[in-house]
């Protein structure tokens, strides 16, 4: 199915046309979703490259970073997928390839970019932590867009729901109706789950920003964001359809792992600020991006003052009248 009629019976919306697909080049789908990723790499790279000047941070080493840390987490976020859903890869080992039927988790993709994070660092001599700090920020921001391709998917979406802004379509129909769960009821709306996410990681990457800018000990701004993120993918997931699971054991694992994130974000945070309102904050952990804009902009304001020095010296030794020596004869 490659198109859809959305509706949001709750809003006044109906039979809202879609599709998966943006255009056809030469016969080759182009699909919303690598669209709107695209469109996401493109934006965050751009803002990171804008602002990584002011954090000490070369434009060249945000490429390099981008470059290599978008295939490693594709990669993780494909084989985290295979893992936990095996039995639909076991008997066919080539559809792990075939990533266009969807298929990508989450959480793989923060274990590879973490992974890549740390060989890019320690190939260019970088501090691992600092660079977390800066880069976090972009994470919920290309989340919030990718999301919506979920949407022209119709996939990801949770439970039903009477709220009014529930969604229905043919996807949600034909979805539910493979599940066989009697609590779930296929002609009726569902919680748009994108649109939760979307929301609330734009909330995320907003208050990331200022706690970057504001940052007073090392990984302050990625303790919010797991903290932040944990417990928005806790509740989006509690009512999600197609939930990963751990084993049979009826445990879905991005609800253990976004359980687990918020208790991490919440204890670090805690510490931090209570060291801080101590004075006690151990000199390892003491972080100032102000400090590092200051150095930034001193380097720059030295290149200049010795760009100048070095053109009124010039210039002084131009204007200075040529002495001669007289021979005696």
């Amino acid at each position: 199915m490659t198109g859809f009629n959305v509706s949001f019976p709750g809003l006044g919306i109906h039979d809202l046309p879609i599709k998966r697909e943006l255009i056809t080049v030469f016969g080759f789908p182009i699909y919303w979703y690598g669209f709107l990723i695209a469109v996401a790499v493109l934006l965050t790279l751009f803002l990171a490259r804008r602002a990584s000047k002011s954090f000490g941070i070369k434009e060249d080493d945000v490429i390099d970073t981008y470059l290599i840390i978008l295939p490693t987490i594709i990669v993780f976020a494909r084989l985290y997928y295979v893992i936990f859903s095996w039995s639909e890869y076991k008997d066919n080992l080539w559809l792990i390839l075939d990533t266009r039927r969807g298929g990508l988790a989450f959480y793989g993709g923060v274990i590879g970019g973490i992974l890549a994070f740390a060989c890019i660092c320690a190939f260019k001599k970088k501090r691992f932590v600092n660079w977390l700090d800066f880069f976090v920020v972009y994470l919920p921001l290309g989340q919030a867009i990718g999301r919506w391709g979920n949407f022209f998917n119709q996939e990801a979406f949770g439970s039903n729901t009477e709220l009014p802004w529930g969604m229905i379509s043919e996807g949600t129909r034909a979805y539910l109706q493979t599940l066989h769960d009697s609590n779930l009821n296929p002609a009726a709306p569902v919680h748009p789950t994108f649109l939760y996410e979307f929301i609330g990681n734009m909330l995320i990457f907003a208050i990331l920003l200022y706690v970057r800018k504001h940052a007073t000990f090392y990984l302050e701004t990625v303790a919010w964001y797991i903290m932040t993120y944990g417990c928005l993918r806790f509740f989006v997931e509690a009512v999600r359809t197609d939930a990963l699971f751990i084993g049979n054991t009826g445990i879905r694992v991005s609800m253990l792992l976004s359980f687990l994130m918020l208790v991490v974000g919440i204890v670090y945070l805690a510490y931090g600020y209570w060291q801080i309102s101590r004075q006690k904050l151990p000199a390892k952990l003491r972080l100032s991006w102000g400090a590092a804009m200051e150095i930034a902009t001193a380097s720059d304001a030295t290149a200049t003052v010795t760009t100048d020095t070095s053109a009124t010296a010039e210039q002084k030794a131009a204007d200075q009248p040529a002495t001669t020596t007289k021979k005696d004869n």
